[in-house]
């Protein structure tokens, strides 16, 4: 555990010394940009999309064993499964569509 705090203590240093470090120098002024986002909004939208599989998962495993302890009610569970995935879909949406605006704001 404590080597992989370094090594992600090394991986974000990298990231923010890699732009002043390698910059050259311009006659034009340019703006800025955090040398990380890109690389985080990548990180971000793998970390949505494996949420979304196991939240996913989760809601279909639990309402498959409801449905089969009490076969006479699986009308309602399957509602209710729905309308649970269809806002966990949702938020992954949003999630993954702020992971990519983030990442062509940075020009990658």
């Amino acid at each position: 555990m404590k080597a992989m705090q370094m090594l992600c203590l090394v991986a974000v240093v990298v990231l923010v010394t890699a732009s002043p470090a390698l910059a050259q120098t311009t006659t034009t002024p340019q703006t800025s940009v955090f040398s990380g986002a890109g690389v985080g909004a990548g990180i971000g939208a793998a970390l949505v999309i494996v949420g979304a599989a196991l939240g996913f998962g989760r809601i279909g495993a639990a309402a498959l064993e409801s449905m089969a302890r009490q076969p006479e009610i699986r009308g309602n569970i399957q509602t209710a499964m729905i309308i649970i995935a269809a806002l966990l879909e949702g938020a992954t949406f949003f999630a993954l569509l702020i992971c990519l605006l983030v990442n062509q704001r940075t020009g990658f």
